[in-house]
């Protein structure tokens, strides 16, 4: 299966655009999180993306909510569920997790035992989306920190969700700084997206291009 990939639109339509054009050769869309800005532009951002949404599948960020997200979109949204396409298993949460600090704008964020919870039902995936990443995997934030925070932001409760499922892929977002980074935890490939194309294929070791 063909899997175009992607995270942290943050209502680019530019970059909305050129995903709609690769899409046209993808088996399955998946988004991971932040189609939005501060919960601003959401629909329009939708509307541009809507091309693909007949075959993809999304997950919140810490922009936008779930519900907000389901409100304009076709496409399957997950935040602790699961969905089956084409005898594939696909698990997704959302939001920022563990959460940023307070912002004004009320990101849409997830405690570790709360996010812990809602991938507890889950023994296995082939693929797990979370906006945010496995701790200590493609989430290092650059030396001079964001919000005050450094190093390595991602979550425990992901990471433990994707060592105990042990997917093939594991598609996140969220920490800009680690947009196009690759790495490998236990069994599985972790990507950190980013706003651009990204092409996967299941049992490629290199992840596609």
């Amino acid at each position: 299966m063909k899997i175009l990939a992607f995270s942290d639109v943050h209502c680019d339509l530019t970059v909305c655009a050129a995903l709609v054009q690769a899409g046209a050769q993808a088996d399955l869309v998946i988004g991971a999180g932040d189609f939005a800005q501060r919960h601003m532009g959401l629909e329009e951002t939708l509307e541009a993306l809507e091309p693909l949404a007949a075959k993809a599948i999304y997950v919140p960020g810490n922009n936008e909510t779930a519900d907000a997200l389901r409100a304009c979109t076709g496409a399957v949204v997950l935040h602790g569920e699961r969905a089956s396409v084409s005898g594939l298993e696909i698990v997704g949460i959302g939001g920022a997790v563990p959460p940023l600090p307070p912002l004004p704008w009320g990101s849409f964020d997830l405690e570790e035992d709360g996010a812990a919870a809602m991938l507890a039902p889950f023994s296995r995936a082939d693929i797990l989306i979370s906006h945010s990443p496995p701790w200590g995997t493609v989430d290092m934030l650059a030396p001079e920190g964001l919000l005050g925070m450094h190093g390595a932001i991602g979550s425990r409760a992901v990471r433990a969700a994707a060592l105990r499922m042990r997917p093939g892929l594991v598609l996140c977002g969220h920490v800009h700084d680690s947009w196009g980074k690759r790495a490998r935890l236990g069994d599985c490939q972790v990507a950190n997206l980013g706003p651009r194309v990204n092409w996967f294929e299941l049992g490629d070791e290199d992840g596609g291009n």
